[in-house]
């Protein structure tokens, strides 16, 4: 872990976000080994920063000892040359222990989900993220979405928050998102608070939220796509709408039109791409369930489009594709 605050490294990103999968074994324990892979393997494509033991990565289905095990294999493999964000969530308490948990492994960062099922007013959702920033050394990113959304008045106080450096909106309400900005803006003028587009494919409002003025994004495709996503990012931040559309129109709103097919498929869908790319991280816990293998086969088609797109066509590696750019049969 380096010196630098965590907001500082995250304002000067150059890439994608990237979420990893949790890996498991065929008997379903936590496969540390392949997550390890799986970590390297994006750091090495370019990653701006990993976000392990988040949505994607089933923060939901794993132990308190397995997600320490998980941020400490994340941090030993980026050994500092991007951030590492860790999940935190559920009640208060529990939320905090993870965060403790995340800390003590060399966690740069939490980003804190939604509190677990009820439904909070505003002030009880402040006095909650307020007792997670405090409880730990690490700056937070809260997590907007369900039944954690924040009026614009709520995320002005939380900006003056201490260890509260952003809000990552997994809503997608823009309306909303534009006065979020705005009074922000206007009631705590020169503060660096960060805003991130959350949504389960990001890409596909890019250039929405981007019209507003938000331009990191979480990116599940980076997973098991780098080089789309990358090309994406590429495209997106130098201006290159010609090419964002055309990655939108033949990549992207055809993986969306598939993650809409399955429940919980925001989760499982990315898992099987991983697998496909040739990483065995095993499959997604109960109560999530596999795609089928007719979306399976669709996955790979859509993959293959997009590596057509970018010109990818002759790569060959130990990545999972095959020497026509082609996802490999290893899942």
């Amino acid at each position: 872990m380096t010196s630098a605050p965590l907001a500082a490294r995250l304002n000067r990103v150059a890439g994608p976000l990237f979420f990893p999968v949790t890996a498991y074994g065929p008997d379903g324990a936590l496969d540390l080994d392949a997550f390890r892979a799986h970590i390297r393997s994006g750091v090495d494509a370019g990653a701006a920063a990993v976000f392990a033991c988040c949505g994607t990565g089933e923060f939901h289905a794993l132990t308190p000892e397995e997600f320490g095990d998980c941020v400490r294999a994340a941090v030993e493999e980026t050994a500092g040359a991007v951030p590492v964000v860790a999940a935190a969530g559920y009640g208060t308490a529990i939320a905090i222990r993870f965060a403790e948990i995340a800390e003590a492994a060399g966690a740069d960062g939490l980003l804190a989900m939604p509190p677990y099922l009820v439904v909070a007013d505003q002030e009880g959702l402040l006095r909650h993220y307020t007792a997670l920033a405090a409880a730990t050394g690490l700056e937070t990113i809260v997590y907007q979405r369900d039944n954690a959304i924040f009026t614009p008045d709520t995320v002005v106080r939380l900006a003056r928050t201490e260890g509260v450096i952003g809000l990552k909106d997994g809503h997608g309400d823009l309306d909303l998102m534009q006065r979020v900005l705005s009074a922000v803006r206007t009631e705590e003028p020169g503060r660096d608070f960060l805003y991130f587009n959350g949504l389960p494919t990001a890409e596909l409002t890019g250039l929405a939220y981007r019209g507003i003025g938000i331009t990191l994004y979480s990116s599940a495709a980076f997973a098991f796509a780098p080089e789309i996503a990358l090309a994406f990012h590429r495209a997106l931040t130098s201006g290159d709408d010609t090419t964002v559309n055309r990655l939108i129109d033949g990549f992207y709103r055809p993986l969306v039109e598939l993650r809409s097919k399955g429940r919980g498929y925001a989760v499982s869908l990315v898992k099987a791409g991983v697998r496909l790319r040739g990483h065995d991280v095993g499959e997604v816990r109960t109560p999530l369930s596999e795609p089928g293998p007719a979306h399976i086969k669709e996955l790979t088609e859509i993959i293959e489009r997009g590596y057509t797109l970018i010109g990818d066509g002759d790569a060959e590696g130990d990545d999972g594709r095959d020497s026509a750019g082609e996802p490999g049969e290893r899942a």
